[in-house]
């Protein structure tokens, strides 16, 4: 536990799937009284437990956790949204006299939470016509575009990722300013947060990447998701897209060969691991430490000088 003498302060565990974010951020609420505050944007879903790997009641182990389950499969996860409930979270936590644990691998929404991340508003008919024109020219077209018309955005923006570089091409329409000034610039974390990276050989990622989809499917991912798709998942312009939902939805709409969703899972999540290894490694703030290591939350707190 901490001291009285000791500043509160927060800390961020975050990093790719699989590397054991979720039980390090329970050892050291534990450690530190704290509380855990989710990063990961598909855990804010109900009924996606399963195929999120959300912690389970008895892997929380009384720790009180923020901001799992509060939308349907319906709703559109919100960035915007979610910076604004999580930062509430944390200083609620703070006035508590509890430390607050970010925990997740979703690094746009940790980023919106730490950051001085603006989002300007959106048009319905811009971002419509946008989306048109990504699936006619391809997304590597409008890329370029957003390449023309404001180089760093285009550079901090994978040139596959339709949904950012629409919302790029958006802000720069209805503001006049390159999307890129809406980014934040390098600095402190708010709240003197302090970032942790877990993260593994890459190897060893990829094996426990394919054990824990093998181990979703064995438990019931596939009746999660028919369960789910009765209360609106197709419908859902988020949920529906999570890696192993839109695969199972895939083979329940065609074959029902979910073996070949596992299979497609499971590279699709190994391919989403390198991406989150990339988005989290651009930040220097961030010590890493070695998810199979021995006493990791011991080494995480002797970090923290707890």
């Amino acid at each position: 536990m901490i001291s009285p003498a000791q500043p509160l302060r927060p800390v961020a565990v975050v990093g790719p799937t699989a590397t054991g974010k979720t039980a390090l951020a329970v050892e050291l609420a534990l450690a530190l009284g704290g509380e855990v505050v989710n990063a990961d944007a598909l855990q804010l879903y109900r009924g996606m437990d399963i195929g999120t790997a959300k912690a389970t009641p008895a892997e929380r182990r009384g720790v009180p956790h923020h901001l799992l389950d509060v939308l349907d499969v319906t709703e559109t996860a919100s960035v915007a949204a979610y910076q604004r409930d999580a930062r509430q979270r944390i200083e609620d936590v703070l006035a508590a006299g509890r430390v607050p644990v970010l925990a997740g691998g979703s690094g746009l929404y940790v980023q919106a939470v730490l950051d001085d991340l603006r989002f300007p508003g959106t048009d319905p008919a811009v971002r419509a016509r946008l989306d048109a024109e990504a699936a006619e020219l391809g997304t590597d077209s409008l890329h370029r575009r957003l390449g023309e018309r404001d180089p760093a955005a285009a550079a901090a923006i994978l040139p596959t990722n339709t949904r950012r570089i629409v919302r790029a091409l958006e802000v720069i329409e209805i503001t006049g300013e390159p999307f890129s000034a809406n980014l934040p610039k390098p600095g402190p974390a708010r709240y003197g947060t302090v970032l942790i990276g877990v993260d593994r050989e890459a190897a060893e990622l990829d094996e426990r990447v394919d054990l824990r989809v093998a181990r979703m499917f064995e438990a019931g991912l596939v009746d999660e998701v028919r369960a789910l798709a009765g209360r609106g998942l197709r419908e859902g312009k988020t949920a529906s897209r999570a890696l192993g939902y839109q695969q199972v939805l895939a083979e329940l709409d065609a074959e029902g060969d979910f073996e070949a969703a596992a299979a497609s899972t499971a590279q699709a999540t190994r391919r989403f691991v390198r991406r989150q290894r990339s988005w989290f490694r651009r930040d220097k703030r961030i010590q890493w430490f070695d998810g199979a290591s021995e006493g990791l939350a011991a080494r995480v707190l002797d970090v923290l000088g707890r």
